[in-house]
This record gives C-alpha cells, sequence and structure tokens, in this order.
C-alpha cells in the first residue's frame, strides 16, 4: 500500500500530537494504562491502514477507539460468561499491584474512579475528553452530538459526577 509523503507527514504530526492526550484519556476510561495504550495504537493503525485523513482525524481517532474499547470490553464480557469464574479470574485477572502503587491509591483516587463509574458512558466521555483539552467541535463529533449542547451536557456531566463524588459511601444509588 503506498502512502503519500504528505499523508505520512500529517499522521506522523497526528501522532506526535495527540497520541499521549488519547492515551491519557483512554487511561483514565479504562483504568488500565496498557490497555489504553493497546487501544489508542490500534486506532492509529487503522488510520495508518485508511491511507488518507477524515475531514477530522482528531475526533475519527476519538470515535475508532471508543470504538475498539467498547469491543474489547464487549469481548472480555462474553469471555467470563463462556468461562468458569475460577478460570476467567486466572486469565483475566489483574497482577497484585506493586507496593508503591498501593502507597499512591488514596480514598480520593478511588473516588473519583468510583464516581467516574457510575456516570453513564456518555457523561463519563465527555468529561474525560473535555479534562484533555478537546474542544467542544471534537467533542460533539466524536459522541455524535449537537456542538451547541455540549455545553450544558458537560454541565449536567460534572454535577451528577459531583454529586457521585460527594456520596462515596454508595447513599447515592438509594432512589432519592
Amino acid at each position: 500500500m503506498g502512502t503519500s509523503s504528505s499523508f505520512q507527514d500529517r499522521f506522523e504530526e497526528l501522532f506526535t500530537a495527540h497520541f499521549h492526550r488519547l492515551w491519557r484519556f483512554m487511561d483514565r476510561l479504562t483504568g488500565e494504562p496498557d490497555l489504553a495504550a493497546d487501544l489508542v495504537q490500534d486506532a492509529f493503525l487503522k488510520l495508518l491502514e485508511r491511507g488518507s485523513l477524515p475531514d477530522a482525524p482528531e475526533s475519527w481517532l476519538i470515535t475508532v477507539t471508543l470504538n475498539l474499547f467498547r469491543n474489547q470490553r464487549t469481548t472480555r464480557a462474553r469471555r467470563g460468561r463462556l468461562l468458569t469464574l475460577a478460570r476467567a479470574a486466572e486469565i483475566q485477572g489483574d497482577p497484585a499491584p506493586a507496593p508503591d502503587q498501593v502507597a499512591m491509591a488514596g480514598d480520593s483516587r478511588r473516588g473519583v474512579r468510583t464516581a467516574l463509574e457510575r456516570l453513564p458512558e456518555r457523561e463519563r466521555a465527555l468529561l474525560l475528553l473535555r479534562a484533555e483539552g478537546y474542544s467542544y467541535r471534537d467533542l460533539a463529533a466524536a459522541l455524535d452530538l449537537n456542538e451547541a449542547s455540549i455545553g450544558v451536557l458537560l454541565a449536567r456531566a460534572k454535577r451528577a459526577f459531583r454529586a457521585h463524588y460527594e456520596d462515596k459511601e454508595g447513599a447515592g444509588d438509594a432512589p432519592r
């Protein structure tokens, strides 16, 4: 497959400018740095294989990475159902954290992760993408939303996050 020099140059610029930002978003979304790196690399590989840039390459990369994550999550859930619990835990279990990682994992970090997990996927993605500095236009394109509604949706997502974060004990799951 021949790629033009201008595509190759633009691809390298995109990779340099956006890989780490997209990786940080996916790391926060997944909680698994290695998985995040794999997903972002796969998205960039798909762009390279495509051989041409879409109209909004940053949004395209976000969308592809999120789709890869959804596919991975579905596959993991399917495998978990098919395997016995012990076998699934053996294959998919997380390695024991290093002592320095345990020391760094405090209540605040767990509270943030718990609050994020309680949010619907769209709200979680909005907050994490915005925290990485993506524009309203990028958010709208990546999540298939109206750009004019992004501000309102972000405000709602922030309120929901705060409510879940302040209610760490799980009382927020009770009917109000």
